[in-house]
C-alpha cells in the first residue's frame, strides 16, 4: 500500500492510473456499443439482451466497478491537469498553437465534462427509467425527442473527440512510443474514436429519420 501511495503521489503514477482506467473504459465501450447496436434487429432482440443483462447477478458488481473506473479516470485526470496548470500558469495564459497539438488534446477537459453530464442523464433515463414497456420502447421514446437526440449526438461527438487523443495518449503513458509503432497506434486511435462515436450516434440518427420505430 505504501508503494501505491508513493506511486500515486508522483506525476507519472497519476498518469498511469488515468491511462489504465481509460483503456479499461475503452473495452467497456466496445461491449456496450455491440449490445446497443442490437436495437437495429428490433425490439425482440434488444429487449432480450437487456433482460439477460438485468438478470445476471454479476451486473451490479460490474456496474460498480465501471463507475469506479470512470470516477478514477476523470478525477485523477482533473488533478493532473490542475497540477500542470500550477506548474505552468504563465504558459497557459500565453497559450499558442504548437505542432502536434490536436483538437482532441486541447479539449480533453471540456469533452470529459460533456460526457460526464451525458452519463448522469443517460443513467437516470435508461438505467433507472420506466422499463415497464421494454428497454427498446424506452430508448425510442426518449430519442424521438429532438432536443434529447441532438444532445445525445453532440455527446457522442465529444466522446469521439476525447478518444481521438486519449487512446493514443494512454499507450504513450505506458512507454509504447516508438517511431515505428506510434503512427499505427495513432491511426488505430482515430479509427477507434470514429467507430465508437458514429456507432453510438447512429442510433438517435436512425430514430430521428423514422427508420427505427
Amino acid at each position: 500500500m505504501d508503494f501505491l501511495s508513493r506511486f500515486y503521489s508522483s506525476s507519472i503514477g497519476r498518469k498511469f492510473f488515468v491511462a489504465g482506467a481509460g483503456l479499461s473504459l475503452c473495452g467497456f465501450l466496445i461491449l456496450h456499443l455491440s449490445g446497443n447496436l442490437l436495437i437495429f434487429k428490433g425490439p425482440g432482440a434488444f429487449n432480450h439482451f437487456a433482460k439477460t443483462l438485468d438478470s445476471n447477478p454479476l451486473i451490479l458488481p460490474a456496474e460498480l466497478i465501471l463507475a469506479g473506473f470512470f470516477l478514477l479516470h476523470i478525477v485523477i485526470a482533473l488533478i493532473v491537469r490542475y497540477h500542470n496548470y500550477q506548474a505552468r500558469p504563465i504558459g497557459y495564459a500565453r497559450y499558442s498553437v504548437k505542432g502536434g497539438r490536436t483538437w482532441g488534446s486541447r479539449t480533453m477537459t471540456a469533452t470529459a465534462l460533456i460526457v460526464l453530464a451525458f452519463l448522469v442523464i443517460h443513467l437516470k433515463d435508461f438505467r433507472f427509467g420506466n422499463r415497464s414497456e421494454g428497454v427498446y420502447q424506452l430508448v425510442v421514446s426518449c430519442l424521438k425527442n429532438l432536443y434529447y437526440a441532438v444532445f445525445y449526438i453532440l455527446a457522442m461527438l465529444s466522446l469521439s473527440l476525447h478518444l481521438s487523443h486519449g487512446f493514443q495518449s494512454a499507450f504513450q503513458t505506458f512507454g509504447l512510443n516508438h517511431p515505428k509503432y506510434t503512427p499505427a497506434i495513432k491511426a488505430l486511435g482515430y479509427l477507434f474514436a470514429l467507430v465508437i462515436g458514429l456507432g453510438f450516434a447512429s442510433i438517435p440518427l436512425w430514430i430521428m429519420m423514422g427508420w427505427i420505430k
